[in-house]
């Protein structure tokens, strides 16, 4: 069984229940009719796994991201974990993550660096297992060295400027009670180490690019949550093969979890769980950091195809949410013509139920949303070279500039509530990462990486019985 007896698994607060049986939500969203069983056993919020029945309901719910594991119990006995910290010079921060992580075992792999001794002391201080690699391999194969000396089933990969817990990596090996988990990380946030912390420090602890948002997910390309940074990750050691693509400076992240999916294995987000990240300290280490980010675009277009694209939206949604942003004289009728197209085309999808048109309605107007977010973001983020090119020469740009300027005012304060907007920094972020990304590009000699995509597989709303 892939659940034990006792398993549970409870309705998502984000899930709307139509008519008592119908549930529309999830990640990519669906709509899912319940029979008369399902409805049963649902009828608290919670399912228990006790036969082979309740299990697939069970499963259905979790991979659609309509239901989340409850989790109970202490994880894993933490003699069963080995955590793996890659290295390259860094001493101070190497002290203070392997004091977080107490009596686990632990494995510092020194990536050549350039004071080897001072690495060694911090790691013979701490009992930990060192090991010293004669060339640079990139953070890539210096955690895959460390994998190759790991004999515990499960193994965690603790960047050495992330401060972490014991007691949280045990935390999230609770997910492994599902046989599927094969990989599962914590909410990971930025915080500074200095007394003062700098505007760019305190833009990266209200918005760091490894934060991925307050929701548990099922993790999988078109999911609210379609990666994992390698900062901090718990896996099965047996699942993960080789480890990492060994060849891949950044990105390497991506792709194992790509893989990993591709392969059939369930990767988790538990945000319930955090790790902190240390700041960039300089202005230069920050952008660049960003910049390299951006780089690594085209080489997992390359490997993935088009899962790895800036933007997922249909043709309708977005000719609607252009004209929107353009407002012109003739932006109501575009709109109103593309929203009309987009309900009627949700409402032949959606179930038979009372209140159907309405509920068409309403999720033609929340993709449209998501749409104009994207649009926004690729003016000012992934396409801001090409926007800055034609600005000067296009009303028509000028003015989706100004409205992708205050959507993205919009969009801080509702993913990041209650902290300052910071438009220099969000400009500079934007531009050191579409900047990385046209980089990427030009390299591979390869738009892929540039371009939006329709929705894939299963689209924005599947249905179910």
């Amino acid at each position: 069984m892939r659940y034990p007896i006792g398993f549970r698994v409870r309705l998502r607060e984000d899930v709307r229940r139509i008519d008592r049986r119908l549930l529309v939500g999830g990640s990519p969203l669906r709509a899912v009719r319940l029979t008369d069983a399902a409805l049963a056993l649902l009828r608290t919020g919670e399912v228990t796994v006790v036969d082979a029945a309740t299990e697939a309901l069970a499963a259905r719910l979790v991979d659609g991201n309509l239901a989340d594991p409850v989790l109970t119990g202490l994880g894993v006995d933490p003699a069963e974990l080995t955590v793996v910290i890659p290295v390259r010079d860094r001493p101070d921060q190497l002290d203070r993550a392997l004091a977080s992580l107490g009596a686990l075992h632990r494995i510092v792999v020194d990536d050549a660096s350039l004071d080897p001794d001072a690495v060694a002391r911090v790691a013979n201080r701490h009992g930990a297992h060192l090991v010293q690699l004669p060339e640079n391999v990139g953070p890539a194969g210096a955690r895959n060295a460390g994998l190759r000396v790991v004999r515990t089933p499960y193994v965690a990969f603790v960047d050495s400027d992330v401060t972490v817990e014991a007691s949280m990596l045990l935390a999230l090996t609770r997910h492994f009670a599902d046989s599927r988990v094969a990989l599962v990380a914590p909410l990971v946030r930025s915080r500074a180490r200095s007394r003062a912390p700098r505007w760019f420090e305190r833009f990266d602890e209200d918005d760091s690019s490894l934060a991925l948002g307050t929701r548990a997910c099922v993790v999988r390309p078109g999911a609210a949550v379609g990666w994992l940074p390698s900062a901090c990750l718990v896996g099965r050691t047996d699942r993960l093969g080789a480890g990492f693509e060994e060849s891949m400076r950044v990105g390497e992240d991506v792709d194992l979890v790509w893989r990993l999916v591709e392969a059939g294995e369930v990767v988790r987000y538990d945000p319930e769980q955090v790790a902190w990240h240390d700041t960039r300290t300089t202005v230069l280490g920050w952008l660049g950091r960003k910049y390299l980010y951006g780089t690594g675009g085209a080489d997992l277009a390359v490997r993935h195809g088009r899962k790895g694209a800036p933007a997922v939206m249909t043709v309708s949604m977005a000719a609607t949410a252009a004209a929107l942003m353009v407002h012109r004289r003739w932006s109501l009728p575009v709109a109103a013509a593309g929203i009309a197209y987009g309900t009627l085309s949700l409402r032949k999808r959606l179930p038979e139920t009372p209140g159907r048109d309405r509920l068409a309605v309403q999720l033609c107007a929340q993709g449209l949303g998501w749409t104009v977010r994207q649009q926004a973001a690729l003016l000012l983020r992934h396409w801001w070279p090409l926007t800055l090119i034609l600005a000067p020469h296009s009303a028509l740009v000028r003015r989706a500039l100004a409205a992708s300027l205050v959507v993205d005012v919009v969009v801080a304060q509702v993913d990041n509530p209650g902290t300052r907007y910071r438009p220099l920094a969000r400009r500079l972020d934007d531009m050191a990462y579409g900047t990385g990304l046209w980089a990427g590009a030009l390299r591979a000699r390869s738009i892929t990486c540039l371009l939006p995509r329709r929705p894939g597989q299963g689209a924005p709303l599947p249905t179910g019985r």
